[in-house]
């Protein structure tokens, strides 16, 4: 090879925008973040595992929803019984300095256990368009900033949510439980309100696709690519949106606290992780109203974003992440390839692992 070819490949694999990945074959290359995410396990495919590869027209399994709902109200549950431990033994709340410790540390421990399970059910059930493409990896210019992203993620919508709604006279005892299972309902589809036109947006007008053009150079997502992105548009996702979609049920006289809003935040990162986890599975975003959703065809399951990533600017769909609910309303929902009605298997359902 010539000396100029090779520092062509050099140059390509150094730029910004390259999705070349070979860090997990080549230690030398690793610093903090590398090792973070060996320790922490945060692999979605095993080097030496062996994963499952369906052509399209094989039956794809369902999953048991709520399964998925034990599974996220559990894990949002251990920091609320933990903080009520604390309260009842010394007759004291948390400050606002512990509180944030506790939830920002469980809404961490919560993303990586996630992630465990997604590698176990991909070793089991393959992925989408496996047949095709295998999942892409983070890229070698990405690790540091796709690991801070998600730092943030899990620390500023905590800190967000202590902000504007913690309650030093407030215990989880106190918590609204009459309104919760229609506050994860609203939560999620304001939620996809407001992403969806965002979304949308960047999508048709040049001067925002260039904050969101980097988020779609993976065609084949995993789930810590969600958080591969320029601060612009991360700057939305962790905080912007939420807070719109906050303020807007706060208007319409829902009470959302912070102990109901923890569990909201639960339900919107576990649908944002198993949305770019490519997993060959039907199901994906959990809610509260999915049974009405599901009635109007707009549940939204993983395949639906995993389509989104497959393209580009001006000719992308699929904009909603939490719902198809906006898609349906706006026209710009795009028919599903492995998940169609016709080819899931409702007989052997998915049980989604709690440990």
């Amino acid at each position: 090879m010539s000396t100029q070819t090779t520092q062509t490949t050099a140059v390509k694999r150094n730029s910004a925008d390259s999705m070349v990945s070979t860090w997990r074959h080549d230690r030398s290359q690793w610093q903090f973040w590398h090792w973070m995410i060996e320790l922490l396990g945060l692999h979605l495919v095993d080097l030496d595992g062996e994963v499952p590869v369906f052509s399209k027209t094989e039956k794809i399994h369902s999953t048991r929803e709520w399964t998925v709902h034990l599974w996220i109200l559990l894990h949002a549950a251990i920091p609320l019984a933990l903080h009520h431990a604390y309260t009842t033994y010394t007759g004291q709340n948390l400050n606002i300095f512990a509180a944030f410790a506790l939830y920002s540390s469980a809404f961490k421990l919560n993303g990586i256990h996630e992630m465990h399970i997604m590698r176990r059910l991909g070793q089991r059930y393959g992925f989408l368009d496996g047949d095709k493409h295998p999942r892409d990896e983070i890229p070698d210019v990405g690790v540091g900033k796709v690991m801070r992203e998600l730092m943030s993620t899990s620390s500023f919508r905590v800190i967000m949510a202590i902000y504007l709604t913690y309650q030093p006279s407030e215990t989880p005892s106190s918590m609204q439980w009459k309104w919760l299972p229609l506050e994860i309902g609203l939560y999620s589809i304001t939620v996809d309100f407001w992403f969806y036109w965002y979304h949308r947006l960047m999508h048709s007008m040049g001067p925002l696709w260039k904050f969101h053009r980097r988020h779609h150079l993976t065609k084949h997502p995993n789930p810590l690519l969600s958080a591969y992105a320029d601060h612009e548009q991360e700057f939305m996702d962790i905080t912007g949106i939420p807070l719109l979609a906050y303020t807007t049920l706060k208007i319409l006289g829902v009470p959302m606290g912070f102990y109901e809003w923890w569990i909201c935040f639960q339900y919107i990162a576990f649908s944002e992780f198993m949305g770019h986890s490519g997993l060959r599975i039907h199901g994906g975003a959990p809610s509260t109203l999915n049974w009405l959703l599901e009635l109007f065809d707009a549940e939204l399951v993983i395949e639906d974003h995993d389509l989104h990533h497959r393209y580009g600017w001006r000719k992308s769909h699929n904009y909603g992440k939490q719902t198809r609910f906006w898609d349906k309303i706006f026209g710009t929902c795009h028919d599903r390839i492995e998940s169609v009605k016709g080819n899931v298997d409702y007989a052997n359902r998915v049980t989604m692992p709690l440990l």
